[in-house]
């Protein structure tokens, strides 16, 4: 693959995954009308790819991760510290447990794994789908015009005012559904997300940050479901440069995507990417058909 093409997917990565525009839906697209062939090491070009799309939001939300990291420390150690607890409970001890949840990114770190739990449940069960609709164009059209209808709830949406101590594990729930939903290529993951997270209550910026950080687990998961397949297809030596550039162009841009996004939400400008995604979901379903 030359260079070029590899500059040209990694803008659309970084720009896609975190504008509510669908980034699998734009590679497939361009895959097809740019007869780009990644044939020999396709799987391990789409998984850098994916990562320079995690470094950009570990860069973007680094505090915030950091202090979720250290806090998940605590609450393994406060676990197995209150599994004691109940064993000395038996020699006849008082028991004072230690209360597992108790910070705002306590919370924010269970929520996660809440949401998580659906997302990796839906992505199981319905891969060979997901695989199978991204060789159909007309899927990732269609997808494209729910990812607009989508955009248009969260402009309208009510202002909310859930943070992590306000929200529930059923939100989380319910927004770790809409995120598996949206493997189907074509629905933006984070517009999906973040409609939920709005439709949920959750305070605009936080929405944001929470649709982000909670793809982290789920690009890793499906990552390293892909990885016992990358061996089977190595990426050829001619398509190295291409993709290294394609990954460190997709972190940067990845990341102004992220800033760009972190603006957006105080104001209602969603019409705009809705528009887009409508138009461009019109034309992928005609193309798709009448090509």
């Amino acid at each position: 693959m030359p260079v070029w093409k590899g500059i040209i997917l990694g803008i659309v990565q970084g720009l896609a995954e975190f504008l509510p525009i669908s980034s699998s839906g734009h590679l497939v697209i361009l895959k097809e009308i740019m007869h780009i062939d990644l044939e020999g090491g396709g799987l391990f070009f789409d998984v850098m790819l994916h990562f320079g799309t995690l470094f950009a939001i570990f860069v973007a939300f680094r505090h915030d991760i950091l202090k979720m990291i250290v806090e998940g420390l605590h609450i393994v150690g406060d676990v197995f510290a209150n599994i004691g607890i109940w064993f000395s409970g038996f020699r006849g001890n008082e028991r004072h447990y230690h209360k597992i949840v108790r910070t705002a990114y306590r919370k924010f770190v269970m929520l996660v794994i809440v949401s998580t739990i659906p997302t990796g449940v839906i992505g199981i069960l319905f891969k060979d789908t997901v695989e199978l609709a991204g060789t159909m164009l007309i899927v990732p059209g269609i997808c494209l015009l729910i990812t607009s209808v989508f955009l248009v709830i969260a402009d309208y949406a009510d202002e909310g005012t859930k943070r992590p101590r306000e929200a529930s594990y059923v939100n989380a729930g319910l927004i770790g559904v809409a995120q598996g939903i949206a493997t189907m290529p074509g629905l933006s993951r984070s517009g999906t997300t973040i409609t939920a997270c709005l439709l949920c209550g959750f305070e605009k910026k936080f929405a944001v940050k929470y649709s982000f950080i909670m793809s982290i687990p789920a690009v890793l998961g499906a990552v390293v479901l892909e990885l016992k397949d990358v061996a089977k297809a190595p990426l050829q030596a001619s398509a190295v440069p291409a993709c290294a550039v394609a990954t460190v162009i997709s972190a940067i841009v990845g990341y102004l995507s992220i800033c760009i996004m972190m603006r957006l939400i105080q104001g209602k400008k969603y019409k705009i990417f809705a528009v887009y995604c409508a138009i461009v979901g019109l034309i992928t379903v005609g193309y798709g058909i009448f090509r």
